[in-house]
């Protein structure tokens, strides 16, 4: 590892460029990762040592990311309204990136329930080892909780009770609760704006030095990704169930087939707006494969924020606002595309004709809406598929079936979760003419590694 380390350090004393530098780490990593597994094992003491270590670059690295989410979110949005970029239609930018994240997240639904009945996984057995057993137990207490949720509880989670504790991220619901402090003390400052000028400028000034930092931090930490790409991705392929995914390899291709048409639909989505989807892949790649190996969308909110401002031309608080409520709610992979195809291959366990135009067009309807209440429950595939399958009156212990492929799964919905919060901050920034096109269309400038 150290010597796969010191090539990626060697790569950018003789400044390769950035996405070049994570796919070499992509690459390495996944074969050296099989190639630990082949010669000792996936659970051999020898591998789970070594991934101990390994975890000091990649988790590591998803820790500093963790680290400086709160504060970009935070000190960006409040720049946003002393900046004056986009204070006055903050409900409108708001209101859209809803409907794109939710409107696409229905479409992801539809997809997944295409894939499921073309693959026939409808009504398919899967083996129940004592993993299985033990997950499906735990799946099942979960399932209280959701049910325990009701819908304006589930809104009051999203309120700030105490803006200091949010900022920890003490609460799953933590990113749009910052967000909506930080809009909050934005419109405070517009107020004071126009009585005390003098004051207002004081705090903008204050503000935009701590922006300064804040940003610059964060672009400190992104040069780490192709260490933290190279150390995750090893950890992926060491210590992968390779037996599990053959014998469920079906359900693995089904599902990475829907997230390759739903991705296909961004691109979609861009070329209708009028841009370039060839570009937006070039300059989302690098932020697209580190949350496919870290399997976090709050890790790769920095990241994700970083390439909207620098790289695709959305303002920085549209890029905020879409990349912290892309977080929590609308996930076209955890909340539209993995609840969806899960029912599918219940139905008929439950006596329902998954082929019923009456059921697919309800559950496309439930996924929608369940991809917004999942925030205040905390977010992820599992509660979505709970949420979902309860909702439908389904069998819930298929979620637990499916932990052996579930982390493979779930790599890929993670990068089509921020590809949509992306998607859906160009989208904003195009409809209200506040996309600066120049950006866009111009060459990736790499800054990250700059």
């Amino acid at each position: 590892m150290l010597l796969f380390i010191s090539v990626l350090v060697y790569m950018q004393k003789k400044h390769v460029s950035f996405s070049k530098r994570v796919f070499t780490a992509l690459g390495i990593g996944l074969i050296f990762g099989l190639i630990l597994q082949f010669s000792y094992g996936a659970s051999s003491k020898i591998i789970q040592e070594s991934v101990s270590w390994f975890d000091i670059a990649g988790v590591g690295y998803v820790k500093l990311l963790q680290m400086v989410v709160m504060p970009l979110v935070f000190i960006s949005i409040l720049a946003s309204f002393t900046r004056l970029k986009f204070s006055e239609s903050v409900g409108k930018i708001g209101g859209l990136i809803i409907v794109f994240l939710i409107g696409t997240t229905a479409v992801a639904a539809a997809i997944g329930i295409g894939s499921s009945l073309l693959f026939h996984l409808q009504g398919i057995n899967i083996h129940q080892g004592s993993a299985e057993t033990a997950q499906i137990q735990q799946v099942q207490g979960k399932l209280g909780d959701v049910k325990n949720t009701t819908l304006p509880q589930k809104i009051l989670e999203l309120l700030p009770g105490n803006p200091f504790m949010e900022l920890t991220g003490a609460r799953p619901t933590s990113t749009i609760a910052v967000v909506i402090f930080s809009a909050i003390l934005g419109i405070a400052f517009l107020g004071v704006k126009r009585k005390e000028p003098e004051h207002a400028e004081l705090f903008s000034k204050i503000v935009d030095a701590l922006y300064a930092i804040v940003m610059r931090v964060v672009t400190l930490i992104l040069r780490l990704t192709p260490f933290g790409v190279l150390a995750l991705i090893t950890k992926v392929g060491a210590t992968s169930d390779l037996s599990a995914i053959w014998k469920l390899g079906k359900f693995v291709i089904a599902s990475y087939v829907a997230l390759i048409v739903m991705f296909l639909i961004h691109l979609l989505l861009i070329s209708i707006s009028g841009l370039s989807p060839v570009k937006y892949v070039k300059k989302v790649i690098p932020v697209l494969t580190f949350a496919f190996t870290s399997r976090s969308s709050a890790g790769s909110l920095p990241l994700n924020i970083k390439a909207q401002t620098t790289e695709l031309g959305v303002p920085e608080g549209i890029a905020n606002f879409a990349g912290s409520f892309g977080v929590i709610m609308g996930q076209n992979g955890c909340a539209g595309i993995y609840p969806a195809m899960l029912a599918i291959m219940v139905a008929p366990a439950a006596g329902i004709n998954p082929l019923s135009p009456s059921f697919i067009l309800m559950l496309i309807v439930v996924v929608a809406i369940s991809s917004f209440g999942v925030a205040g429950v905390g977010g992820g595939a599992t509660f979505a598929a709970l949420i979902v399958l309860s909702t439908m009156n389904l069998p819930i212990a298929i979620v637990g079936l499916l932990i052996s492929v579930e982390p493979l799964i779930d790599m890929g919905r993670t990068a089509l979760n921020v590809s949509g919060s992306m998607v859906s901050g160009i989208l904003t920034s195009k409809v209200t003419k506040e996309l600066d096109t120049k950006i866009y269309d111009s060459e990736a400038k790499q800054e990250i590694s700059a």
